[in-house]
């Protein structure tokens, strides 16, 4: 509603809400705040499980910082941008979603200490765009460099990812697999995790979780009379059907005689059969189909003792060429012997209640299975997220080749360092400086309120050692103390922390800079009342999801 000579003028359409200035400041770091909150607590070794109940009665039980937000059904507009804070930090790293979510939290509160005190928004930007450039600068400085060839480092680097899951229960046995697995993919000093197959199935225990040197595929052989074990494979694979191609056009074909449709049967047989014969001349044993087979030409593969199985995924034809060294073929007309690709064994196992065939014994393979056993569902699920977080920390490390400690110890000596830096820089940039130094100060002080011991006692204590020129030392959530982090073992990948750093600064800058929040209520979103998140922490009440 805007005046032009004292006669009202309408400009947005009536029933649209709006706020602005403080009330809208306000309202967005409210909710931004309170996502923050909602998962402070998985944070560390000692942080807890969240339960999310949807509306169909589906249980997620994890404490993966991007799980839990994603599985949330968050309503208001700025608790969205956090959202987007976790699942970049995953796409990005695989792990450190709850530390880059938790720090834009902190940030955030200190944003409003510093509007409260009449800074404008621009000036905190600028204040916190220099801060996170600073830290940029320092952790390359406090960096260590590490090479992947030493495995018991990596194997460490995957046990701070794994510890504090559910998966850490197992976590000796879970973080030599994930180390194996990348280094097996690994080409060039670059890893590209979806080359790693995992596959779960319930039985078992965590331990008895394996790594396949070649592929596991979630399907069974096709007929019974096909051998279920081929040593020293030929294998071909082919994303074409083995069966008679129907025609594009509706057809009609008119047959007078029994003799003619006895021929036309005649036909399709022998078409299927050149197609098998074509297969067997390329001296494969061992076929692997994208499409269907016809029943028949099972039959045909079976009597020459070709394994195979059909309808396999897209993605897992692709891994069964890297691992093996088989090309895809289109045309089976085309099929020839340098097509095949080679495994030592193919080999159809049952697991569990199901049938599954392992390709193992691949010379050098660029595609590996990780096969996960746990007891029940929800052990599995959170396994699986555990191992795909490990499995990218050990990428990042080895495309980087930097490693920072955990436990606190970095943000504490970014915190120190930025709060020497701050009066160099001057002005009111200085102030949104400090409370930047203040908010990485949440890391540990997290880890500590979430392992029972006394935050202010243990921020002292880290301090104290930093002061002293101990930059490797964290919290020892054993025992409240300051502790090596190096000879703890405590490591993670440099990525995560400035992904972090980045990720959380970017979105507390971007929500103190609207001033202005314009809701529609025709056909869309209302906006929850009091600016905050809608009742009940961004989740509708009753129906909608609920965290206990």
């Amino acid at each position: 509603m805007a005046q032009l000579g004292g006669m009202p003028i309408l400009v947005l359409k009536e029933g649209t809400e709006r706020r602005r200035g403080k009330d809208a400041q306000s309202g967005n770091i409210m909710a931004a705040k309170a996502v923050a909150e909602a998962v402070r607590t998985t944070l560390g070794p000692k942080g807890m499980d969240k339960m999310i109940v949807d509306s169909l009665g589906d249980v997620t039980i994890t404490n993966d910082g991007a799980t839990i937000l994603k599985e949330m059904d968050i309503e208001h507009p700025a608790a969205k941008m956090m959202v987007e804070v976790a699942k970049t930090q995953d796409d990005e790293v695989g792990d450190g979603t709850t530390t880059a979510v938790v720090l834009a939290g902190a940030l955030l509160k200190g944003v409003e200490e510093l509007l409260n005190q009449d800074i404008h928004p621009t000036t905190i930007s600028k204040g916190f765009r220099l801060a996170a450039n600073k830290c940029y600068e320092i952790l390359n400085e406090i960096a260590t460099d590490i090479s992947k060839d030493d495995k018991e480092l990596l194997k460490k680097i995957a046990l701070t990812s794994l510890t504090g899951k559910s998966a850490g229960m197992a976590s000796e046995a879970i973080s030599g697999l994930c180390v194996d697995a990348v280094l097996a993919v690994e080409e060039n000093g670059s890893v590209d995790v979806d080359n790693i197959n995992i596959e779960k199935k319930e039985g078992k225990e965590i331990e008895d979780s394996i790594l396949v040197n070649g592929l596991v595929i979630d399907k069974e052989v096709v007929h019974t009379e096909m051998p279920k074990k081929v040593k020293d494979a030929k294998i071909a694979l082919v994303d074409s059907s083995l069966e008679i191609e129907k025609t594009e056009m509706d057809a009609k074909i008119q047959i007078t005689s029994p003799e003619q449709m006895q021929a036309f049967l005649d036909e399709e047989e022998k078409i299927l059969k050149k197609m098998v014969d074509k297969i067997v001349s390329s001296g494969a044993n061992v076929l692997f189909c994208q499409k269907g087979i016809d029943d028949l030409a099972q039959h045909y593969l079976a009597k020459n003792g070709i394994l195979a199985v059909r309808r396999v995924k897209k993605s897992d034809m692709d891994k069964l060429s890297k691992a093996t060294g088989a090309k895809i073929v289109s045309n089976i007309q085309e099929i020839a012997s340098e097509d095949l690709g080679y495994a030592g064994l193919v080999e159809e196992r049952k697991i569990g209640d199901d049938k599954m065939v392992f390709v193992e014994d691949c010379k050098n393979p660029k595609a590996v299975s990780l096969l996960l056993r746990g007891s029940t569902e929800h052990i599995l699920d959170e396994l699986e997220r555990g191992a795909n977080d490990a499995l990218h920390v050990i990428a990042a490390v080895i495309e980087d080749t930097k490693i920072v400690c955990g436990g606190g110890a970095t943000e504490i000596e970014l915190s120190l360092r930025l709060k020497d830096y701050a009066p160099s820089v001057g002005g009111r940039e200085q102030l949104a400086i400090e409370e930047f130094a203040k908010a990485l100060e949440v890391i540990p002080r997290t880890l500590a309120e979430n392992t029972g011991l006394d935050p202010i006692d243990a921020l002292v204590e880290l301090r104290k050692a930093h002061q002293e020129g101990k930059k490797t030392y964290g919290l020892d959530l054993d025992t409240g103390k300051a502790k090596d982090m190096v000879e703890a073992g405590v490591i993670e990948p440099l990525r995560i922390k400035t992904q972090a750093i980045s990720s959380a600064s970017e979105v507390a800058t971007m929500i103190i800079r609207i001033d202005d929040v314009i809701a529609s209520k025709k056909g869309g979103a209302e906006m929850p009342p009091g600016g905050g998140m809608p009742p009940g922490g961004g989740m509708p009440p009753g129906g909608g999801m609920g965290m206990y």
